[in-house]
């Protein structure tokens, strides 16, 4: 699945309701580094007449949502049921699918990029926070006590994005830190989870893992696992266990699995583009020309100049 953009994002709830995407930008933004929004539910839901649904997709932004109302939130492979208050963590890793249940729907969220809140302007690494692993669990049922304290929060930073503070986003990046460490003190409410057989749990998040690098769309762009074991640590699990677990589920090694899609997108980028075998080898993830070459001839026969004539 084709990461989805801050850009996009905004395209897309202004078309539905026929807004124009400017409206939507907070004041300033663009003097900032990286992205930041907030929105109330409730009027977001009733700009939006209503079609709140948003697609089972993997985006390029974190969201935090504060959410009061029924809903069903399904994530990687799992269906969460929400029955009144939950605070919801999404990462560009997992995709996830929102669905209300009903028409009370009022809370907040914001969406952000990783260049606004970089480790440098917060202290801590997003992606090595235990609330944004792939195997964590991102929703957390409130209180009625902690959805007000979560509630004021929300209000502060609705507060300052309106606000002529020249420090402002500062001081928003301090309040989403708040969300997030009030989330990792949460405890998960397991019992929210559908049972999902583990195996087919973590298949699912590797084959997820896997398409999210493709397509490969620049020259300058490159894969980050490459590997049975990149993917295992992504996953938190032993590179033994996921290559039982996948044996298992489809009959194919990850080494196998993980050469397949590269074949896959090599043959493209060699029928589709000009760009030169060392651009495409580089692409890949391979160091070097020849490993490329050799790779492509064991699996295919041809070798990468032959294919491509």
């Amino acid at each position: 699945m084709k990461s989805k953009s801050i850009d996009e994002f905004y395209e897309e709830i202004s078309s539905d309701s026929f807004a124009n995407p400017c409206v939507l930008l907070p004041n300033g933004i663009q003097k900032e580094i990286g992205h930041f929004n907030v929105f109330n539910i409730k009027e977001l839901y009733e700009r939006l007449k209503g079609h709140c649904n948003m697609p089972y997709d993997r985006r390029a932004y974190y969201k935090i949502s504060l959410i009061r109302g029924k809903n069903r939130v399904e994530y990687a492979d799992r269906t969460i049921e929400i029955e009144e208050h939950a605070l919801l963590f999404a990462t560009p890793k997992i995709p996830y699918n929102y669905l209300p249940l009903d028409m009370e729907q009022s809370g907040h969220f914001c969406v952000f990029t990783s260049e606004f809140l970089t480790k440098e302007k917060i202290g801590m690494d997003l992606d090595k926070l235990p609330i944004f692993q792939t195997d964590g669990y991102p929703v957390f049922q409130l209180t009625k006590e902690e959805t007000n304290e979560i509630d004021l929060i929300f209000k502060k930073i609705h507060q300052e994005i309106n606000s002529d503070y020249v420090y402002k986003y500062d001081l928003i990046r301090n309040y989403v830190a708040e969300l997030i460490h009030f989330g990792q003190k949460l405890q998960p409410v397991t019992a929210l989870y559908s049972k999902h057989n583990s195996a087919a749990r973590v298949s699912s998040l590797f084959v997820e893992l896997l398409e999210r690098q493709f397509p490969i769309e620049s020259s300058r762009q490159r894969l980050e696992l490459k590997s049975a074991k990149d993917f295992a640590d992504r996953l938190s699990i032993h590179v033994n266990h996921l290559n039982k677990v996948l044996k298992e589920n489809t009959g194919k090694t990850t080494t196998e699995l993980i050469s397949e899609r590269l074949i896959q997108e090599s043959k493209i980028l060699l029928k589709e583009t000009d760009w030169n075998i060392s651009e495409i080898a580089y692409s890949l993830g391979f160091e070097e020309l020849a490993h490329f070459s050799n790779f492509f001839k064991k699996q295919t026969t041809l070798s990468p100049l032959s294919f491509r004539v």
